[in-house]
């Protein structure tokens, strides 16, 4: 692992620290900011750090995702990623609303409720070009972080659809706090 790597991904694990223990917006309730010392994160691991085959929806399906809150959200089902870890194929899909650049990757894998939030986790992909069939893209587990409902029942979250989930621990991003 090259150290470049660890010093960035250490530096924005801090801004976030900063930001949940101080900004106004954080999702952390005011009254709890205080006793903040940040979040507990897994060691980096470039073993978590994989290179994903593409294919591209032409034709998205839209997908209802239940939500923290009970409600249920649409996101349009745009991308599949295949990818190989521990030695194993695995798939997960990508998403996207309306208007969104980014594609969104929420999931979970075997640590979900045990070291990591119960409600899965996420990440968030930015290509830097349109994707088509066969590209190849980097997914970054050690990016994957708890959505702001794991930190305050006043937000409401897209769970992972079951397609989303992995038979996998992957021991890498944020855990439980």
């Amino acid at each position: 692992m090259t150290d470049d790597y660890v010093d960035e991904l250490e530096a924005n694990r801090a801004e976030k620290d900063r930001f949940l223990a101080e900004h106004r917006q954080s999702p952390i309730p005011p009254e709890e900011r205080e006793d903040f010392d940040g979040l507990d994160y897994f060691e980096p691991n470039l073993d978590y750090r994989v290179e994903a085959s593409v294919t591209v929806h032409d034709a998205p399906e839209t997908v209802e995702m239940d939500t923290s809150a009970g409600r249920s959200v649409e996101y349009q089902h745009v991308i599949t990623f295949e990818f190989d870890l521990d030695g194993e194929s695995h798939h997960l899909h990508g998403y996207q609303q309306a208007g969104d650049d980014a594609i969104f990757v929420p999931f979970r894998d075997k640590t979900t409720g045990q070291q990591t939030y119960e409600g899965g986790r996420y990440m968030e992909l930015e290509p830097d070009r349109t994707l088509e069939d066969g590209d190849t893209v980097t997914i970054d587990f050690n990016l994957a972080y708890s959505p702001f409902c794991a930190f305050s029942e006043t937000f409401d979250c897209p769970l992972p659809p079951e397609d989303n989930w992995l038979e996998v621990g992957i021991k890498a991003g944020e855990q439980s706090r």
